[in-house]
């Protein structure tokens, strides 16, 4: 009989909605225990920081009681100015003296008073034998904005056993499938922030957040089209039209949306100019925002590439009795993230 193995329930807490999902693991093979998202109040999470822990709290709480998830176990994952990750090339040394070097030296590499961040740092595989450097991801995460959610956990009698970053959240559900050979630009568009994460041959190269994100789309979409919130999200992704409104429509889509590909382009150029050998072969795209309707082949047909919405589940047991599948497949690339974290290890 192959080994069960204990994950986190994965949490992601964006400025729109909670994620939550619930894995288990038997073996190598993944099954989906539990997911669903709800929506939190306006303006209780901004920029990845949380202003409203106990309203915050309050939705997961009951989130977590809808999806019957019993276990105490949770990720989360960060995002927003209040993270920095850096990739840097430093002469090779061990684990403990690096950390020793790093501690020391942190303050070179970011903005931020070395007593204020948990820091953490990934040595990436060699690049070419018998090097004397290694290439290392550095993390630092502002404590406040940490120690913020874990009380607001905690308090909900959960223990927060992981904290990550989102682009590796999404890097790891991304990698569980076969997919280590690609060089893909995984795109998460969040309500406020879009972020961009480059993976070459399995390994996250390049990760950047930008301030942009689907909101733009709606608030403005409400404002041209005098409809309120609920409505203007429905005529974003294509739920509902708005006859007599197209060419309205059209004109903020092709001005929104092409800010933001002119961002991932500037990306995906700052990943050309250093690995000219590796080109990026596709798009996929995550995140309440992916969901907008006609992003993708927008995106393809401005950046020349194949570009698809992310589905989490595919390498995922889904049990037909208990999940609808067209609605997994509805809410697939806002589940992501969630899902990212739901398949680490509950072990400290």
């Amino acid at each position: 009989m192959a080994r069960k193995e204990e994950l986190v329930v994965g949490i992601d807490i964006g400025t729109y909605a909670v994620k939550v999902c619930q894995l288990q693991k038997t073996g190598e093979r993944y099954r989906l225990l539990a997911v669903g998202s709800a929506m939190v109040p306006s303006d209780s999470v901004e920029d990845g920081v949380l202003h409203e822990p106990e309203a915050v709290g309050k939705v997961i709480a009951g989130l977590l009681k809808n999806l019957k998830i019993k276990s105490r176990k949770v990720g989360i994952s960060i995002s927003g100015y209040s993270v920095i990750v850096k990739k840097i090339n430093l002469k090779t040394m061990d684990d403990e003296d690096f950390a020793k070097y790093i501690n020391s030296e942190a303050e070179q590499y970011i903005p931020f008073d070395v007593e204020d961040v948990y820091l953490d740092f990934q040595r990436l595989p060699a690049k070419e034998l018998g090097s004397d450097r290694d290439d290392i991801i550095l993390v630092a995460a502002k404590k406040e904005v940490i120690n913020e959610y874990v009380n607001m956990l905690g308090a909900l009698k959960l223990h927060t056993l992981l904290v990550d970053v989102d682009a590796f959240s999404l890097n790891n559900i991304w990698s569980i499938g076969s997919r280590m050979n690609t060089n893909t630009a995984l795109i998460d568009i969040g309500a406020s922030k879009m972020n961009i994460n480059i993976v070459s041959e399995g390994i996250s190269i390049l990760s950047k957040d930008v301030g942009v994100g689907s909101e733009q789309l709606t608030n403005q979409i409400a404002v041209a089209l005098d409809v309120d919130y609920g409505e203007a999200e429905k005529i974003k992704v294509g739920i509902v039209s708005a006859p007599g409104h197209e060419e309205k429509i059209h004109d903020i889509f092709t001005r929104i949306c092409t800010q933001w590909v002119l961002e991932i382009e500037k990306t995906m150029d700052l990943y050309h100019a250093n690995n000219p050998k590796r080109p990026i072969q596709n798009i996929v795209l995550s995140g309440g925002g992916a969901k907008v309707h006609g992003l993708p082949e927008f995106i393809s047909q401005k950046t020349l590439l194949p570009t698809s919405l992310f589905d989490p589940f595919e390498r995922i047991h889904i049990d037909e009795k208990k999940f609808d599948f067209e609605y997994l497949s509805s809410i697939g690339p806002e589940m992501a993230i969630a899902a990212g974290l739901a398949i680490r290890p509950a072990i400290l």
